[in-house]
């Protein structure tokens, strides 16, 4: 496939990774069938108006009634609920679908994606993380293209090319370091809500920054790499780099290291998963290298940021020990940006409820196990929380 394909899906839509990538479409007139979100009926009723997908999905079912009043006098047609989300990918036409949405509820549209034969943009990566082996193979049997978004391993991909994948010796992944790079365990005790939100580099949703100000993202994103690109966590290093300009680097055997480089813009990264393997003319600012003049790296501070460890742990285990991870991290973070717990007990309440949860999580391999093992450090996580 070359170009831009003839038209795309775009599910979790209001999200940031989903508006960018309506920035993209926009800028390249690309049509868009399919557009999902979950309760920002105005956001979305203008996406709507403007693109005119065949259909459009709201999540919340309450949503949904509300927009298709809104959009009663166009022919977009709106379902409802996760179902209908999955419903839609099979029904629209679009060879291509990206999808943004946040969570574990990505994990369903991204296999119903694959079973669809639709080359798939990933950014949702809870969808590797909670099922990466059943989502890989997935892929393999309906001979799907998978392609990654989050800048890191659209950086992985693209040194991967032209390259044999047995001639990796590491994959270096890079990592902006957050709000507290630098910051003790001690000093990270008073750290509150609003610190958190402050990313020094990126714009992205409440869920994510705070992902990536306790590491878990770039856990995550460890997980990831692993199942995308067939490496052992041990080939995997990860390298706080503060000016988020080297998005990533693969090291090979004879010593070289090629590293993507280029300012930080997820436009960048959407517009090339959906045109590779060409290339268009860009959305965003060129790099001047000259005017950055320096580049830093450091090692990340496993001790302060645990959930990093973690996350390494977790896929060693394989299993449905990701998964639980995941599930408990929501629960935390969800009572985080709700002010019930602190900043370090993120980490403590995922790590005690995946644990409670593992004995059942090393024996899962069915999907309907791992989501099993999932539901359950999701009632740890409460308890701990609650109690």
């Amino acid at each position: 496939m070359s170009g831009f394909p003839t038209s795309i899906s775009v599910l979790g839509s209001t999200g940031s990774v989903g508006t960018q990538s309506l920035d993209v479409a926009r800028t390249h007139t690309i049509p868009v069938d399919l557009l999902t979100g979950s309760t920002n009926v105005a956001l979305m009723e203008a996406q709507a108006r403007e693109f005119l997908p065949k259909v459009v999905v709201m999540a919340n079912h309450d949503a949904a009634a509300s927009l298709k009043i809104a959009l009663a006098d166009t022919p977009v047609r709106v379902y409802a609920g996760a179902d209908g989300i999955c419903q839609a990918i099979q029904e629209v036409a679009s060879p291509m679908v990206v999808n943004a949405i946040l969570g574990e509820a990505g994990l369903a549209p991204t296999l119903a994606a694959l079973r669809s034969a639709k080359r798939l943009a990933l950014s949702n990566k809870e969808s590797l993380v909670i099922a990466g082996e059943i989502v890989m193979q997935t892929a393999k049997d309906y001979g799907c293209e998978l392609i990654p978004v989050d800048s890191e391993h659209s950086a992985i991909y693209q040194c991967l090319k032209g390259n044999r994948r047995e001639d990796v010796r590491r994959i270096l992944l890079t990592a902006s370091g957050g709000p507290f790079f630098g910051y003790t365990k001690a000093q990270l005790e008073g750290v509150t809500l609003a610190d958190a939100l402050r990313h020094p580099t990126w714009k992205m949703g409440q869920k994510i920054t705070i992902d990536s100000a306790t590491m878990m993202n770039k856990g995550f994103e460890v997980i990831e790499a692993v199942h995308l690109f067939g490496v052992q966590a041990s080939q995997i290093e990860v390298l706080v780099h503060r000016e988020s300009i080297i998005h990533s680097a693969v090291e090979y055997i004879d010593t070289a290291v090629i590293a993507q480089l280029a300012v930080p813009d997820m436009r960048t990264c959407v517009a090339y998963a959906l045109s590779c393997p060409e290339r268009i003319e860009g959305a965003g600012s060129f790099l001047d290298l000259a005017t950055i003049a320096r580049l830093t790296f450091a090692s990340p501070d496993e001790e302060a940021f645990p959930l990093l460890s973690f996350a390494k742990y977790a896929i060693m285990q394989k299993g449905a020990t990701p998964a639980c991870v995941n599930a408990a991290n929501e629960v935390a973070v969800a009572a985080f940006l709700r002010e019930q717990i602190s900043f370090c007990q993120i980490s403590d309440v995922v790590i005690e409820a995946t644990k409670k949860a593992e004995e059942n999580s090393k024996k899962a391999h069915s999907l309907e196990d791992i989501l099993s093992c999932a539901l359950e450090a999701r009632t740890y996580a409460n308890n701990l929380i609650s109690f």
